[in-house]
């Protein structure tokens, strides 16, 4: 957590924006952070952000933009430093509701580990968050993973929303085991994520490969599962995307089937709930719950998600408090062999019955000559050895191109840290960032 000692903070002078909140039990503040840095800590009671206990009297510093919401079960004193662009207390909250979800989860988890040689029952609850797009999912996903690591549970998140990305940047599919409450600023850990690289920011640009990739993470998790009891037991948190309508409800209706989920947990939406609930009702082992989504939740335009995936970007690089080191390499053209994914007709039209039109096979492989048109964009590092791999590995990292130099063959790319890559096998799609 993003912890600044006091002293540290009186030592740098000036004046001072200090006030304090005082929250009645079940009462929420909700604070959108101005462009300013922030910082809040806790005087008395009890209190947490997104399920993780905020530590008492310990000031916690919040970068610019953020939106967050402290809530308390038994009241608390809340002291605040810092511009927001809005801060108010809210004593209507669905928070009750999800806590009782969690409860059920828990009871499914404890009943799991009891019963270790039975394959079925030894799987804990596998849930799956849907609804529409600003309706609270990533935030309901991390309050469900951090109240189970506070019971001593590791339960495994699962990132499907490829147009935000909670584990990394946009554009992938992860996992990654949770072993502690989410830092509510640093976010997910990144020590052990899996993650399957798309490469653009909505599955619409290849949708079979978006089924592909989510079945090839879900089957990875199935072995891991196989293998170890304690992350059967602890099962899956599931975050999915906002798109709901159309092929968005068949990718939603395939994440289900694909990961075995055994609890659907539907935000803000009747009809996509008893949607589901026609729809899955021949699977009596699958409960669709339906849980009102929080009034704190704030809409965002395209131009503000856009942002927010190129500040995602950002910190994969530098770091969410510009604390990292980024190495510029160079490599040679012949060092690298660049791929992406899709395109390209399956058979010549002399091979097709009379009629049907060639479709692009959205799996193939396409090599990528190495020219001007990748600068700025992000590609993946594949841990591929064949190129025929490609498709069903898992990716090392990511790095960005800031130079192509054609008459050299020399390629310039900015990456997390110095040495050569991972592996020489790299995955491009349509993600691109300008740095700022």
């Amino acid at each position: 957590m993003a912890y600044v000692g006091g002293a540290a903070a009186a030592a740098s002078g000036g004046p001072t924006s200090i006030r304090q909140v005082k929250l009645d039990k079940e009462c929420e503040l909700r604070i959108e952070v101005a462009e300013t840095p922030f910082r809040l800590r806790l005087l008395t009671g009890t209190a947490e952000i997104f399920g993780t206990e905020i530590p008492p009297e310990i000031w916690l510093s919040f970068p610019p933009r953020l939106k967050f919401a402290v809530f308390t079960w038994y009241g608390a004193t809340i002291e605040m430093d810092g511009t927001t662009e809005t801060d108010y207390t809210a004593d209507e909250t669905p928070m009750v509701s999800y806590v009782n979800v969690h409860a059920v989860l828990e009871g499914r988890r404890n009943r799991a580990k009891a019963s270790p040689g039975d394959s079925d029952a030894s799987q804990g609850p596998r849930v799956i968050v849907v609804g529409p797009t600003d309706s609270g999912k990533s935030t309901l996903s991390r309050m469900l993973l951090s109240w189970a690591a506070k019971q001593g549970w590791k339960p495994t998140f699962v990132d499907l929303d490829i147009g935000q990305g909670s584990i990394t940047i946009p554009g992938c599919v992860a996992a990654t085991p949770i072993e502690m409450p989410i830092d509510p600023v640093e976010g997910i850990p990144l020590e052990m994520p899996l993650v399957y690289f798309h490469g653009h920011p909505t599955p619409s640009a290849n949708v079979d490969f978006y089924k592909v990739l989510v079945k090839e993470l879900a089957q990875t998790l199935e072995k891991q599962f196989s293998g170890n009891a304690e992350s059967r037991a602890a099962g899956m948190v599931i975050n999915t995307m906002g798109w709901i309508d159309g092929v968005g409800y068949d990718l939603l209706l395939h994440a289900i089937d694909a990961f075995s989920a055994s609890v659907v947990l539907v935000l803000g939406q009747e009809k996509l709930c008893s949607m589901l609930k026609d729809v899955l009702k021949n699977k009596p082992n699958v409960d669709v719950v339906k849980l009102q989504k929080s009034g704190g939740v704030v809409s965002r335009n395209p131009k503000v998600r856009q942002r927010a995936r190129g500040g995602r970007i950002r910190e994969y690089f530098y770091g969410l408090a510009n604390d990292l080191s980024p190495h510029s390499n160079i490599a040679n053209f012949s060092d690298l062999s660049i791929y992406r994914i899709g395109g390209g007709p399956q058979a010549p039209r002399s091979a097709l019955p009379i009629g049907a039109e060639p479709t692009a096979d959205p799996t193939r492989l396409v090599p990528v000559n190495i020219n001007r048109d990748l600068l700025h964009l992000v590609l993946a590092v594949s841990y591929a050895k064949e190129p025929e791999q490609i498709i069903s590995s898992n990716v090392a990292g990511f790095i960005y191109i800031t130079d192509i130099d054609i008459q050299r063959r020399k390629i310039t790319y900015l990456a997390p840290c110095h040495g050569e890559l991972p592996g020489k096998y790299l995955i491009v799609g349509s993600l691109t960032w300008v740095e700022t």
